[in-house]
């Protein structure tokens, strides 16, 4: 039985992970919460590979000693074929778990949906899946905040921009979850504007960006940004209230416009778009540095077509078709009320299968 383990990983991550445990232990740490955040993060993130080290060394630990025992006690040469195969799996678990990982899966999200081809009928279906999105976060525990929305005439969603943050990010990170979800999702159904009956097909886009802990954390020259101010307003141009607290902000070296009008104020709405803007100019980085990020990320949405789909949703069969790995289940009247786990499931499994062939 061959050990499925590197050890230099493992001894890698014992070593940072010890480390950790003494800058926890260290007062001073906590004098500043930044970084005492992002330590606590990290120990939190290798708190699974540590338990299932540990496990798997007292597995083996059994083992040997069921092993040295079988030869004069039938009741230990019984264990011996558990103890085994308990060995495997952990061994294969611990595999997985030190395969290498998107750095930024215990981050939460900045997702922004937009309707494309199919006009208003588009609309109403990226409110369906800003919905759907919003209940899985729910299912979760998890925290959404809806930063901006511009309203169709029938009350769908032209753009919305929401913020979805975890509670714990070493378990169930957000980023780790939705970062399958970028690209453009195609819909057949009969519209509600439709007379006929007819089924039509339409798009709307999904992009994701991991959202970073401090805005400070990525560099933005307050000279780069244009910031204009106006008055929020609400489903069919209604006024949300009677003060310029909406922001939008403009990074005029890349062209990325951020808007926010959901905060009481504007000090507040100007934060939130920080934020977003961050997040933004974050993964607009790595895309240039990383060629093979680029290629992926850009891919996210080319363009709002209905040719451009990861995925269907096909109303008359309850049926959802995710194109990447040919993932096909009917149910997607439970999919659209946020119960995603098998699909996200299996869009993990198909990325720790590539990444672990990648080895």
């Amino acid at each position: 039985m061959a050990d499925r383990t590197a050890p230099s990983a493992i001894d890698d991550i014992l070593a940072e992970y010890h480390g950790l445990e003494s800058q926890l232990a260290d007062p001073a740490l906590h004098n500043d919460a930044g970084a005492a955040r992002r330590v606590g993060k990290r120990f939190a993130e290798l708190a699974p590979v540590m338990t299932t080290y540990r496990k798997l060394e007292t597995a083996k630990d059994d083992l040997a000693a069921a092993r040295e025992l079988a030869d004069d006690d039938a009741s230990f040469a019984a264990e011996v074929p558990g103890l085994e195969a308990q060995v495997e799996e952990l061994e294969a678990a611990l595999a997985d778990l030190l395969a290498p990982r998107d750095p930024h899966d215990g981050d939460d999200v900045v997702l922004e949906v937009k309707s494309g081809e199919g006009g208003e009928e588009s609309a109403l279906f990226a409110a369906d899946l800003a919905r759907m999105y919003t209940r899985y976060a729910e299912r979760h525990g998890w925290k959404v905040e809806t930063l901006d929305v511009t309203y169709s005439d029938l009350g769908g969603f032209k753009e919305a921009t929401l913020s979805i943050k975890s509670r714990d990010a070493a378990r169930d990170g957000v980023w780790s979850r939705f970062k399958f979800e970028g690209g453009v999702h195609r819909v057949q159904r009969v519209p509600v504007t439709e007379s006929q009956g007819r089924i039509h097909t339409s798009a709307a886009g999904v992009l994701i960006y991991p959202e970073p802990d401090e805005v400070e954390q990525v560099q933005i020259d307050e000279s780069d940004l244009r910031i204009d101010v106006y008055r929020s307003s609400g489903k069919g141009g209604q006024g949300v209230n009677t003060t310029d607290s909406a922001v939008r902000i403009t990074h005029l070296p890349s062209g990325i416009v951020v808007t926010c009008q959901n905060e009481r104020s504007q000090l507040q709405n100007k934060a939130r778009a920080m934020q977003v803007l961050a997040a933004r100019l974050q993964s607009l980085a790595e895309e240039q540095a990383d060629a093979e990020a680029a290629a992926g990320r850009a891919s996210q949405i080319r363009t709002v077509d209905r040719s451009e789909r990861i995925r269907t949703y096909n109303f008359p069969e309850n049926r959802i078709a995710d194109h990447r790995i040919g993932f096909k289940a009917h149910n997607l009247d439970a999919v659209l009320d946020g119960d995603m786990d098998a699909l996200l499931d299996a869009l993990g499994k198909a990325d720790r299968e590539a990444r672990m062939a990648a080895e």
